[in-house]
């Protein structure tokens, strides 16, 4: 991923709008990097990584996300889901994520002129169905990405499915940012599959808990393949944590990097923490989500 490598390069390059729109993505991949699931299966109000979202009732959500001080990314996103009986569940859903602290200089190191300004915003509109064993998805998004005095907007078709085989394995896949048939920095196709290990009671009235293991690609944008390697807890549908290391190909040599993740249940709220520890060990990256089931 190296998230570092290209900043650095976007912002000595910000007339190339091809290289914008991967910046904008990049953002989003700050995001993705504290999900401890390979993003094609990862589940969320928004469908970000993956629109073919599974069966729920409506539901409304909110996170946020923070990156070490080195990085200076934050964001948030956030969305709504409803039900609509033999239709499937329609959405929408509005994220935005920025980097800050960036300042322009001259002939020294001091700040000169105003702050360079490098943000992009997603807003998008999705649908997913199940038929049988497989659920699909699609998510059509209006994305936006400031760098420095350049702006530039596309936007972005994607789909997804997920399908269940037998009892225990879980397949899925999706696209990301989707806007060309060509390999491109900007976009992304995930990749995934979880098998059901065990099923069973930990302790007198624990509830069925279920530990599953998953492997996961992120390819097809040109930087190199990243492989997601992970497995995860469930006890009861009130408490689960996921842990995974995650491969990535980046921009340079490739390297290894955990993500953990916990969330639990209480009524009718779903509360998620999730964290990295950044690309080349340069600071724990943070994501804190809130879930409501709405009446």
């Amino acid at each position: 991923m190296q998230s570092l490598a290209l900043t650095l390069f976007v912002l000595t390059a910000p007339r190339l709008l091809l290289g914008q729109d991967a910046a904008g993505t990049q953002l989003w991949r700050l995001a993705g990097g504290t999900v401890p699931v390979p993003l094609a299966l990862a589940t969320g109000v928004a469908g970000l990584w993956n629109p073919a979202q599974p069966e729920s009732l409506s539901v409304a959500a909110l996170e946020l996300i923070q990156t070490p001080a080195t990085i200076g990314a934050a964001g948030f996103l956030g969305g709504v889901r409803v039900r609509v009986a033999r239709v499937g569940r329609f959405g929408v859903a509005y994220g935005r994520i920025a980097m800050r602290d960036l300042v322009r200089t001259s002939l020294s190191p001091d700040p000169d002129g105003a702050p360079v300004q490098y943000y992009t915003h997603t807003a998008r509109v999705h649908w997913s169905r199940g038929f049988g064993r497989a659920t699909v998805g699609a998510a059509l998004a209006f994305n936006e990405t400031r760098l420095d005095v350049s702006n530039r907007s596309r936007m972005s078709f994607d789909v997804g499915a997920r399908y269940q085989v037998g009892s225990r394995l879980l397949l899925a896949a999706a696209t990301h940012f989707f806007s060309r048939i060509a390999a491109s920095p900007d976009q992304d196709v995930f990749g995934a599959a979880e098998l059901r290990l065990w099923r069973g009671g930990l302790w007198t009235g624990s509830g069925p808990a279920t530990v599953r293991i998953r492997y996961g690609i992120s390819a097809a944008n040109g930087l190199g393949t990243d492989h997601h390697v992970g497995a995860g807890i469930d006890i009861g549908g009130v408490l689960a944590a996921d842990v995974e290391v995650v491969r990535e190909a980046g921009y340079a040599a490739a390297a290894w990097r955990p993500v953990a993740g916990i969330q639990f249940r209480v009524g009718r709220y779903r509360i998620v923490f999730a964290g990295d520890t950044g690309p080349r060990q340069i600071g724990a990256a943070y994501r804190v989500g809130l879930e409501a089931r709405l009446r």
